[in-house]
């Protein structure tokens, strides 16, 4: 970690949460997810709304199958289409992990972040590559898992993005950090403002649900 004013006991903290993102990382793995997206670009009064079942393959792969759209054509290709293409392209390609290798850490101590008691870590990204982003990381106190990220992207995940900015928040539940909300503010090169809202609900172990085939083209996984 960096040096500077930080609470005693901070490399205890980033050893626990190292080791409960090592196995939040392999239990994450096999499951799915009923995701329901809502994306705006406020400037044009355009919206737009999907459902769609996002799994976690065996090896970490994230695939969506969308199951319902409704709204804007501009929306779901130019703001939806393209997130969930940048989130599974960042999977194929192994974004980097929020470690050591890749991240510096700033411990600010355990403070009162909207009504829990968390870890606080201050993230910079080492190099600006696909996926790291430079924000705030909570962590659970008890057992060092994050409830939330947020930040801004370091590197553009495309020509046609000026600024990422997002938050993800995460609910601790069986020795593991589920995902049930994030939201996101991009500025785009063609589109102005466009701003996002995801929630997660029904997670399950990929072996307990049957996936649905992704019928809309311009929506579908990439291989």
């Amino acid at each position: 970690m960096d040096d500077g004013p930080e609470a005693p006991g901070n490399e205890t903290v980033l050893s626990r949460y190292l080791e409960a993102s090592k196995n939040q990382q392999q239990q994450m793995r096999g499951v799915s997810m009923d995701v329901n997206m809502t994306a705006e670009l406020p400037k044009m009064k355009k919206r737009g709304r999907l459902q769609a079942l996002r799994s976690i393959s065996r090896i970490g792969r994230i695939t969506y199958d969308a199951l319902r759209f409704e709204g804007d054509n501009t929306v779901k290709k130019e703001v939806i289409a393209r997130f969930l293409s940048t989130e599974v392209e960042s999977t194929d390609k192994t974004a980097p992990p929020i470690t050591p290798d890749f991240y510096k850490f700033k411990y600010k101590g355990i403070e009162d972040r909207e009504g829990q008691q968390v870890h606080v870590l201050q993230l910079t990204p080492k190099k600006k590559m696909a996926g790291t982003f430079k924000g705030e990381l909570w962590l659970d106190q008890e057992t060092c898992l994050p409830v939330r990220e947020a930040g801004r992207l370091a590197k553009n995940p495309s020509v046609f993005i000026k600024r990422f900015d997002f938050v993800r928040q995460y609910q601790v539940r069986d020795g593991m950090a589920v995902p049930t909300h994030t939201t996101g503010t991009v500025e785009t090169r063609l589109w102005g403002k466009a701003e996002m809202s995801i929630d997660y609900s029904n997670f399950t172990r990929a072996a307990e649900t049957a996936v649905l085939p992704n019928t809309d083209p311009e929506l579908a996984n990439r291989p």
